[in-house]
């Protein structure tokens, strides 16, 4: 546990370091600052594993730096979950912080981002990842590779990402990029996880509305544990169109071809390898935005690292969400999802529910509070670690947050 601590405290020293070198070269742009405290009141049932309740301070800072040159953003959400009655099924410290740093040239452009989270348990909604804490659900977030639902589970994730995008004419822009994930369990139940990515696509602009990509990724996900690994080759081609003002789709589809080293060490059940096969890897993003409103429904198909519990898997993904703004002083949140997930070594199967909504109702230029209720459902065909839920759990929870609006300024 205390090598986990360190390891989150270096990375964020390394990311503050790294954007206080950079910042003062920046060209001057608007930036944007906002900040909140929440705490909330929750009551969980949870069918056979019991009934519990818990309460959670947090906190959130957004920060984003809009400089021509050098564009930077900063999310950060914390907070401990506290267990009042019942089993310690939630108790723990949480945390994630995205980072976003941008290089402009005149053709070209450099993105660098890390996304380093800790977390009790795996993630569902908002950008925390954890139910009913207060924060604004309903919007997109960046994906987690946690898509197995798990309780009473600490599990470092640190994923880093890198593109560089070159304009060879106004309608061609030639794109590289590269991709390391990372997932630790320290008290050992779960399956440690690397995960890297190289990619290299093009994209050409057909119109003012359309634009068609190419794209060709190669992904080797290994496990230090049992010393074995497996590689994916996808080749993606895609079509994006801008319907409106508001409206947009992207779609990409191609073939994925999986293969695996020979391995001893695996468990009996898994075999010694996955066999090697030819798939569709599939993409699909529809998004909508005007004024109060943001949607957005995304759909995936191929091959991941297994999300910690399977020495690969074959998943689909459906992930739906949606905001509304009443004015000024009332939102309310919708989102859902349903993953199918299929070991790649053995028959393996796994559906995973989870929806929520929230309301959130300003008082006052500081004060608001919220109300909010989850849904988690998880089932197998096969028997799983105990820290797996394998059953319905509810979450409804009420809570207080100060949030001073969010503050403009011309920097650097």
């Amino acid at each position: 546990m205390r090598k986990t601590i360190n390891l989150l405290a270096f990375l964020f020293a390394a990311a503050s370091v790294a954007h206080a070198q950079v910042a003062p070269a920046a060209t001057v742009g608007v930036a944007h600052f906002s900040y909140n405290f929440n705490y909330a009141q929750t009551a969980e049932f949870g069918g056979t594993l019991g009934n519990w309740q818990t309460i959670s301070p947090s906190a959130s800072v957004d920060y984003a730096n809009s400089a021509e040159r050098l564009p930077f953003d900063l999310r950060y959400t914390g907070g401990y979950t506290a267990t009042v009655s019942g089993p310690a099924y939630s108790t723990g410290l949480f945390q994630r912080l995205l980072l976003s740093q941008g290089f402009v040239g005149r053709k070209w452009k450099v993105t660098v981002s890390d996304d380093v989270s800790y977390r009790p348990q795996a993630p569902t909604t908002g950008f925390s990842g954890i139910p009913g804490i207060g924060e604004p659900i309903g919007s997109p977030t960046p994906p987690s590779s946690q898509s197995i639902l798990t309780l009473r589970t600490h599990v470092v994730d640190n994923t880093v990402n890198g593109s560089v995008g070159d304009n060879l004419n106004y309608a061609t822009t030639l794109t590289f990029g590269g991709s390391s994930d990372l997932l630790r369990y320290p008290d050992g139940n779960g399956l440690s996880l690397n995960g890297q990515t190289a990619n290299a696509g093009l994209v050409w602009r057909l119109n003012g509305r359309n634009s068609f990509s190419a794209n060709y990724a190669f992904s080797q996900f290994s496990y230090p544990d049992y010393s074995f690994s497996f590689v994916t080759s996808t080749v993606l081609f895609g079509f994006t169109r801008d319907w409106s003002r508001k409206l947009s789709t992207d779609v990409s589809v191609g073939p994925q071809l999986t293969s695996s080293s020979q391995s001893t060490s695996l468990p009996s059940s898994t075999g010694t390898g996955i066999p090697s096969a030819t798939g569709v890897s599939v993409r699909a993003v529809a998004s909508y935005q005007f004024k109060f409103v943001t949607a957005a429904l995304n759909y995936t198909h191929g091959v991941n690292g297994g999300s910690g519990y399977l020495f690969g898997a074959k998943s689909d993904d459906v992930i739906g969400t949606f905001s509304r703004e009443f004015g000024r002083n009332l939102t309310i949140g919708f989102n859902g999802a349903y993953t199918r997930t299929t070991a790649l070594a053995n028959n393996t199967l796994i559906g995973t529910e989870f929806g929520g909504t929230q309301v959130s109702r300003r008082f006052g230029r500081h004060i608001n509070v919220f109300a909010n209720y989850t849904a988690r459902d998880q089932s197998s065909n096969s028997s799983l670690q105990a820290n797996v839920i394998n059953s319905l759990l509810q979450t409804i929870s009420f809570g207080v947050g100060y949030s001073p609006k969010k503050t403009e300024f011309i920097g650097q």
